[in-house]
């Protein structure tokens, strides 16, 4: 495993994090996902991601129970707040109540003290960005948060957060958590120029396309049964690559994974990774083998001809429009 740090901060994490969204205490058994973690901690992998609302709060949970026993100082924790996790009002966004009585709901579940990396998973229209940020601020000052950071945020969004931070004298963000892989590159024009400059470091998820670029689903056929294309709880987002003229695409990127000797998501992985503002990319596993083989793409180099045959291959079936990166307002 390699190493990077987390922005223009101290802090080190694994350039491949492990992340638990569509899988524990939902689409994964808690015995598989224990065992999908311990695969994870065999490998190297010191950064774990998570937020509150996954699973309603039970992804939290397995992971907290999953990572017991292992030494705290030894990793790196991530979590977020934002989207509901209870019926009330005030059970979702980011403002101060919810903030904080977010945080103590994690460190409960994870069965820890602080959290490395507190995000805010969204964007919220319907609280003053001084108070989410003076939150955060405390939480920092309070020791249960080391750092902060956001999720799929616009260049706005996160600039406007920064210049505040930096007049108010709060805590600055250190990463943004943003969908990125070889076919979803909508932070490449407007949000990594930004945070090359600031010095905020991308933390992405699915660069694998939700299994996409694996290659598995095939055009003209239905999905493999058990699928992410199949479950109910991952499909909606798969839905926008399930067509045969990207499929049929990322086909013909068979080869040049085979030129490499790499597997289709060792090549999916190693791609955002050769983004020098991207510090960690987040893979899921229902299987520990699924973590194996993507561990495999630390420290992988792509040349520039390989990278060219990538975009020549994919062309017009990569989305770049950065309006695409949106947060609910009103808020969900």
């Amino acid at each position: 495993m390699e190493f990077r740090h987390l922005g223009r901060s101290g802090l080190m994490v694994s350039e491949i994090s492990y992340g638990n969204w569509l899988t524990h205490g939902s689409q994964v058994e808690e015995d598989a996902a224990k065992l999908c973690v311990q695969a994870a901690l065999d490998e190297g992998i010191t950064t774990f991601d998570t937020a509150d609302v996954y699973a309603g709060t039970k992804a939290e949970e397995v992971l907290g129970r999953a990572l017991k026993g292992v030494r705290r100082e030894s990793l790196e924790i991530f979590t977020k707040v934002y989207w509901p996790t209870g019926a009330g009002k005030n059970d979702r966004g980011l403002s101060r109540k919810h903030v904080v009585e977010s945080i103590h709901g994690s460190l409960r579940r994870l069965q820890t003290d602080y959290v490395d990396l507190y995000q805010a998973h969204r964007f919220d229209y319907e609280t003053p960005l001084e108070e989410t940020l003076k939150t955060f601020d405390d939480l920092v000052r309070q020791g249960k948060v080391l750092y902060v950071g956001v999720s799929e945020w616009t260049a706005d969004q996160i600039a406007q957060a920064l210049k505040i931070a930096d007049e108010m004298g709060f805590d600055r963000i250190v990463s943004n958590q943003p969908q990125y892989s070889m076919l979803w590159r909508v932070i490449e024009s407007e949000i990594v120029p930004l945070s090359e400059k600031e010095g905020v470091s991308q933390v992405v998820f699915s660069p694998i396309a939700q299994g996409v670029l694996t290659g598995k689903y095939v055009p003209g056929q239905q999905p493999p049964e058990g699928s992410r294309a199949t479950d109910k709880s991952g499909s909606a987002m798969i839905a926008r690559f399930m067509n045969d003229d990207v499929l049929s695409r990322v086909q013909e990127l068979k080869p040049i994974a085979a030129d490499l000797g790499l597997t289709m998501a060792q090549l999916a992985v190693a791609w955002v990774l050769q983004n020098p503002n991207v510090a960690s990319a987040i893979v899921g596993a229902t299987r520990p083998e699924q973590v194996r083989d993507n561990v495999k793409a630390a420290g992988v180099k792509l040349d520039a001809d390989v990278l060219k045959r990538i975009d020549d291959v994919l062309g017009s079936v990569v989305e770049r429009d950065p309006a695409k990166t949106v947060s609910p307002n009103p808020r969900a």
